[in-house]
Protein backbone atom coordinates (compact mmCIF):
# COMPACT_ATOMS: atom_id res chain seq x y z
CA UNK A 1 0.00 0.00 0.00
CA UNK A 2 2.83 2.35 0.90
CA UNK A 3 4.58 1.64 -2.43
CA UNK A 4 1.35 2.35 -4.32
CA UNK A 5 0.96 5.68 -2.55
CA UNK A 6 4.55 6.60 -3.40
CA UNK A 7 3.97 5.68 -7.05
CA UNK A 8 0.80 7.77 -7.18
CA UNK A 9 2.62 10.71 -5.62
CA UNK A 10 5.42 10.42 -8.19
CA UNK A 11 2.95 10.26 -11.07
CA UNK A 12 1.11 13.31 -9.76
CA UNK A 13 4.38 15.17 -9.44
CA UNK A 14 5.40 14.28 -12.99
CA UNK A 15 1.97 15.31 -14.28
CA UNK A 16 2.17 18.65 -12.47
CA UNK A 17 5.66 19.22 -13.85
CA UNK A 18 4.48 18.46 -17.39
CA UNK A 19 1.52 20.83 -17.00
CA UNK A 20 3.82 23.57 -15.74
CA UNK A 21 6.07 23.03 -18.74
CA UNK A 22 3.11 23.32 -21.14
CA UNK A 23 1.85 26.45 -19.38
CA UNK A 24 5.29 28.01 -19.73
CA UNK A 25 5.42 27.08 -23.41
CA UNK A 26 2.03 28.66 -24.06
CA UNK A 27 3.09 31.83 -22.26
CA UNK A 28 6.22 31.94 -24.42
CA UNK A 29 4.12 31.45 -27.58
CA UNK A 30 1.80 34.28 -26.52
CA UNK A 31 4.79 36.57 -26.00
CA UNK A 32 6.09 35.72 -29.47
CA UNK A 33 2.70 36.54 -30.99
CA UNK A 34 2.79 39.97 -29.34
CA UNK A 35 6.18 40.45 -31.03
CA UNK A 36 4.61 39.40 -34.39
CA UNK A 37 6.82 36.31 -34.53
CA UNK A 38 4.16 33.95 -35.83
CA UNK A 39 6.39 31.16 -37.21
CA UNK A 40 8.22 30.88 -33.88
CA UNK A 41 4.93 30.90 -31.96
CA UNK A 42 3.45 28.31 -34.31
CA UNK A 43 6.39 25.97 -33.69
CA UNK A 44 5.64 26.06 -29.96
CA UNK A 45 1.91 25.56 -30.42
CA UNK A 46 2.59 22.56 -32.64
CA UNK A 47 4.93 21.13 -29.99
CA UNK A 48 2.21 21.51 -27.38
CA UNK A 49 -0.39 19.98 -29.72
CA UNK A 50 1.85 16.94 -30.16
CA UNK A 51 1.98 16.48 -26.38
CA UNK A 52 -1.58 17.51 -25.61
CA UNK A 53 -3.81 16.66 -28.56
CA UNK A 54 -6.99 17.17 -26.51
CA UNK A 55 -6.43 20.91 -26.08
CA UNK A 56 -9.02 22.49 -28.40
CA UNK A 57 -7.67 26.03 -28.04
CA UNK A 58 -4.17 24.91 -29.07
CA UNK A 59 -5.46 22.93 -32.06
CA UNK A 60 -7.49 25.90 -33.28
CA UNK A 61 -4.50 28.21 -32.81
CA UNK A 62 -2.43 25.86 -34.97
CA UNK A 63 -5.12 26.13 -37.65
CA UNK A 64 -5.27 29.92 -37.48
CA UNK A 65 -1.50 30.45 -37.53
CA UNK A 66 -0.91 28.03 -40.41
CA UNK A 67 -3.64 29.84 -42.36
CA UNK A 68 -2.26 33.28 -41.48
CA UNK A 69 1.34 32.44 -42.35
CA UNK A 70 0.29 30.53 -45.45
CA UNK A 71 -1.73 33.46 -46.78
CA UNK A 72 1.39 35.65 -46.74
CA UNK A 73 3.45 33.20 -48.80
CA UNK A 74 4.18 34.31 -52.37
CA UNK A 75 4.76 30.78 -53.64
CA UNK A 76 1.63 28.72 -54.27
CA UNK A 77 3.27 25.48 -53.13
CA UNK A 78 4.28 27.12 -49.87
CA UNK A 79 0.74 28.38 -49.37
CA UNK A 80 -0.63 24.93 -50.07
CA UNK A 81 1.75 23.33 -47.57
CA UNK A 82 0.59 25.59 -44.74
CA UNK A 83 -3.08 25.24 -45.64
CA UNK A 84 -2.97 21.45 -45.72
CA UNK A 85 -1.21 21.38 -42.35
CA UNK A 86 -3.97 23.67 -41.06
CA UNK A 87 -6.51 21.14 -42.37
CA UNK A 88 -4.81 18.36 -40.40
CA UNK A 89 -5.19 20.33 -37.18
CA UNK A 90 -8.79 21.21 -38.04
CA UNK A 91 -9.49 17.51 -38.53
CA UNK A 92 -7.97 16.79 -35.10
CA UNK A 93 -10.19 19.46 -33.56
CA UNK A 94 -13.25 17.91 -35.21
CA UNK A 95 -12.22 14.44 -34.02
CA UNK A 96 -12.00 15.84 -30.50
CA UNK A 97 -15.50 17.37 -30.62
CA UNK A 98 -17.42 17.58 -33.89
CA UNK A 99 -20.09 19.80 -32.30
CA UNK A 100 -17.67 22.38 -30.91
CA UNK A 101 -18.13 25.81 -32.48
CA UNK A 102 -14.39 26.55 -32.59
CA UNK A 103 -13.66 23.20 -34.24
CA UNK A 104 -16.36 23.83 -36.84
CA UNK A 105 -15.05 27.35 -37.44
CA UNK A 106 -11.52 26.00 -37.93
CA UNK A 107 -12.81 23.63 -40.64
CA UNK A 108 -14.64 26.49 -42.35
CA UNK A 109 -11.47 28.58 -42.28
CA UNK A 110 -9.31 25.85 -43.82
CA UNK A 111 -11.80 25.19 -46.62
CA UNK A 112 -11.87 28.92 -47.37
CA UNK A 113 -8.08 28.93 -47.66
CA UNK A 114 -7.98 25.75 -49.74
CA UNK A 115 -10.56 27.23 -52.11
CA UNK A 116 -8.31 30.25 -52.59
CA UNK A 117 -5.51 28.14 -54.12
CA UNK A 118 -7.68 25.95 -56.37
CA UNK A 119 -7.43 26.48 -60.12
CA UNK A 120 -10.36 24.34 -61.23
CA UNK A 121 -13.63 26.22 -60.92
CA UNK A 122 -15.65 23.17 -59.93
CA UNK A 123 -13.28 22.42 -57.05
CA UNK A 124 -13.40 26.04 -55.90
CA UNK A 125 -17.19 25.92 -55.74
CA UNK A 126 -17.15 22.57 -53.95
CA UNK A 127 -14.83 23.87 -51.23
CA UNK A 128 -16.78 27.11 -50.87
CA UNK A 129 -19.97 25.11 -50.36
CA UNK A 130 -18.32 22.95 -47.69
CA UNK A 131 -16.93 26.06 -46.01
CA UNK A 132 -20.44 27.52 -45.77
CA UNK A 133 -21.79 24.30 -44.25
CA UNK A 134 -19.18 24.34 -41.48
CA UNK A 135 -19.63 28.07 -40.87
CA UNK A 136 -23.40 27.59 -40.51
CA UNK A 137 -22.86 24.82 -37.98
CA UNK A 138 -20.30 26.88 -36.06
CA UNK A 139 -22.74 29.79 -35.66
CA UNK A 140 -25.57 27.46 -34.67
CA UNK A 141 -23.35 25.82 -32.05
CA UNK A 142 -22.38 29.22 -30.63
CA UNK A 143 -24.08 32.35 -32.03
CA UNK A 144 -21.53 34.46 -30.14
CA UNK A 145 -18.47 32.95 -31.81
CA UNK A 146 -16.91 36.11 -33.29
CA UNK A 147 -14.70 34.30 -35.81
CA UNK A 148 -17.57 32.14 -37.04
CA UNK A 149 -19.71 35.24 -37.54
CA UNK A 150 -16.90 36.85 -39.52
CA UNK A 151 -16.47 33.90 -41.84
CA UNK A 152 -20.25 33.74 -42.40
CA UNK A 153 -20.29 37.42 -43.34
CA UNK A 154 -17.24 37.02 -45.55
CA UNK A 155 -18.92 34.14 -47.41
CA UNK A 156 -21.85 36.37 -48.35
CA UNK A 157 -19.58 39.24 -49.39
CA UNK A 158 -17.13 37.13 -51.38
CA UNK A 159 -19.84 35.39 -53.39
CA UNK A 160 -21.47 38.71 -54.22
CA UNK A 161 -18.06 40.01 -55.36
CA UNK A 162 -17.40 37.11 -57.76
CA UNK A 163 -17.12 37.89 -61.47
CA UNK A 164 -19.99 36.93 -63.77
CA UNK A 165 -18.34 33.69 -64.94
CA UNK A 166 -18.00 32.29 -61.44
CA UNK A 167 -21.53 33.34 -60.59
CA UNK A 168 -22.74 31.43 -63.64
CA UNK A 169 -20.69 28.43 -62.52
CA UNK A 170 -22.37 28.51 -59.12
CA UNK A 171 -25.75 28.11 -60.76
CA UNK A 172 -24.47 25.42 -63.13
CA UNK A 173 -22.97 23.23 -60.42
CA UNK A 174 -25.47 23.61 -57.61
CA UNK A 175 -28.51 25.51 -58.87
CA UNK A 176 -30.99 26.16 -56.09
CA UNK A 177 -29.08 23.89 -53.70
CA UNK A 178 -26.58 26.63 -52.86
CA UNK A 179 -27.52 29.30 -50.32
CA UNK A 180 -28.21 32.73 -51.79
CA UNK A 181 -25.61 35.35 -50.82
CA UNK A 182 -27.01 38.57 -49.42
CA UNK A 183 -25.19 41.82 -48.69
CA UNK A 184 -27.40 42.63 -45.70
CA UNK A 185 -26.53 39.24 -44.20
CA UNK A 186 -22.84 39.93 -44.79
CA UNK A 187 -23.13 43.22 -42.90
CA UNK A 188 -25.20 41.71 -40.08
CA UNK A 189 -22.71 38.92 -39.42
CA UNK A 190 -19.70 41.24 -39.59
CA UNK A 191 -21.33 43.83 -37.35
CA UNK A 192 -21.97 41.11 -34.79
CA UNK A 193 -18.34 40.03 -35.07
CA UNK A 194 -17.31 43.65 -34.49
CA UNK A 195 -19.42 43.81 -31.33
CA UNK A 196 -17.94 40.53 -30.06
CA UNK A 197 -14.33 41.19 -31.11
CA UNK A 198 -13.83 44.98 -31.33
CA UNK A 199 -10.09 44.77 -32.14
CA UNK A 200 -10.31 42.28 -35.03
CA UNK A 201 -8.86 44.43 -37.82
CA UNK A 202 -9.64 42.12 -40.75
CA UNK A 203 -13.33 42.15 -39.88
CA UNK A 204 -13.37 45.96 -40.04
CA UNK A 205 -11.79 45.92 -43.49
CA UNK A 206 -14.23 43.30 -44.79
CA UNK A 207 -17.16 45.16 -43.22
CA UNK A 208 -16.09 48.41 -44.88
CA UNK A 209 -15.94 46.61 -48.23
CA UNK A 210 -19.42 45.21 -47.62
CA UNK A 211 -20.76 48.69 -46.92
CA UNK A 212 -19.05 49.81 -50.13
CA UNK A 213 -20.81 47.07 -52.09
CA UNK A 214 -24.08 48.16 -50.45
CA UNK A 215 -23.33 51.70 -51.68
CA UNK A 216 -23.23 53.11 -48.16
CA UNK A 217 -20.15 55.39 -48.32
CA UNK A 218 -20.83 57.09 -44.98
CA UNK A 219 -20.79 53.76 -43.11
CA UNK A 220 -17.80 52.59 -45.15
CA UNK A 221 -15.81 55.69 -44.20
CA UNK A 222 -16.86 55.43 -40.56
CA UNK A 223 -15.69 51.82 -40.29
CA UNK A 224 -12.40 52.58 -42.05
CA UNK A 225 -11.74 55.55 -39.77
CA UNK A 226 -12.27 53.33 -36.75
CA UNK A 227 -10.14 50.55 -38.23
CA UNK A 228 -7.02 52.62 -38.91
CA UNK A 229 -7.03 53.74 -35.27
CA UNK A 230 -7.09 50.21 -33.88
CA UNK A 231 -3.98 48.86 -32.13
CA UNK A 232 -1.73 46.59 -34.17
CA UNK A 233 -2.10 43.21 -32.52
CA UNK A 234 -1.25 40.64 -35.20
CA UNK A 235 1.37 40.25 -37.90
CA UNK A 236 -1.24 41.12 -40.55
CA UNK A 237 -2.75 44.21 -38.94
CA UNK A 238 -0.28 46.80 -40.22
CA UNK A 239 -0.81 45.79 -43.86
CA UNK A 240 -4.58 45.60 -43.39
CA UNK A 241 -4.69 49.09 -41.88
CA UNK A 242 -2.57 50.42 -44.73
CA UNK A 243 -5.09 48.99 -47.19
CA UNK A 244 -7.80 50.74 -45.20
CA UNK A 245 -5.95 54.07 -45.41
CA UNK A 246 -5.74 53.74 -49.18
CA UNK A 247 -9.46 53.03 -49.35
CA UNK A 248 -10.12 56.12 -47.23
CA UNK A 249 -7.94 58.22 -49.49
CA UNK A 250 -9.93 57.09 -52.52
CA UNK A 251 -13.23 57.83 -50.80
CA UNK A 252 -12.39 61.30 -49.47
Amino acid sequence: MKKLMIMCALLLALFAQAQTGITNQLQQANTLLKQFKEPEALAIYQQVAALQDTNMAVLVKCVELNCSIGTRQADKDAKSGYFYIAKQYADKAMALDSNNSDALYSQALTYAKLASIEDENKKIIEKVKIMKSYADRAVRANPNNAMANHIEGKWHYELLSLNWFKKAALKTFYGKGLATPDIDSAITYMEKCRALSPYFVLNYLDLAKAYGLKNRPAQEIDILNKMVKLPTRTADDAALKEEGRKMLSDLQ
